[in-house]
């Protein structure tokens, strides 16, 4: 199996779980945040939705410079339109990852923030640490529906909701 089959497979595994996750983001708690250093529910989960797209990014360009792209998410206001722009995300993300190669994953890619290097890995490791960017907001997401006591689904066996 090449790495890039391995990615893929790894991409469409967490692709269920994620999307069971943003099912469950009630219409009317968008603006909701467990803190107020806390994002709010419509921020965390439009930069899940949206973090497939950093697959696409990480093959094409040679990295990203913050100061130079302000990020501007779009403004969801809806679960459709949340899994709407998951699904196109992930549609973009697995789209270029399936036509890429081996050999595409090993050139530099880098993150800055103006002057700032905030990370330098291959192309093949920013894929990587998207994958774990998703699982991992995808875990405070989880922590969110807790405590507006919404029933989590598994993401690797039953949750305790499930039981």
């Amino acid at each position: 199996m090449s790495i890039i089959q391995m990615l893929l497979k790894e991409m469409d595994m967490e692709a269920v779980t994620t999307r069971k996750m943003l099912e469950r983001v009630p219409n009317d708690r968008y603006d909701w945040k467990p803190h107020e250093k806390s994002m709010s529910i419509r921020m965390l989960t439009t930069h899940i939705a949206e973090l497939p797209t950093w697959v696409t990014m990480a093959l094409v360009t040679d990295g990203l410079n913050f100061a130079d792209s302000p990020y501007q998410p779009p403004v969801i206001n809806s679960t459709n339109e949340l899994l709407e722009l998951f699904e196109k995300s992930l549609k973009n993300g697995r789209e270029h990852l399936a036509a890429a190669t081996d050999e595409q994953l090993l050139p530099t890619w880098t993150l800055r923030n103006g002057e700032e290097v905030v990370y330098v890995a291959t192309k093949g490791e920013t894929i990587r640490m998207t994958f774990s960017q998703i699982v991992h907001h995808r875990a405070q997401l989880g922590v969110y529906l807790r405590l507006l006591n919404i029933p989590i689904p598994g993401s690797y066996g039953p949750s305790a909701d499930e039981h």
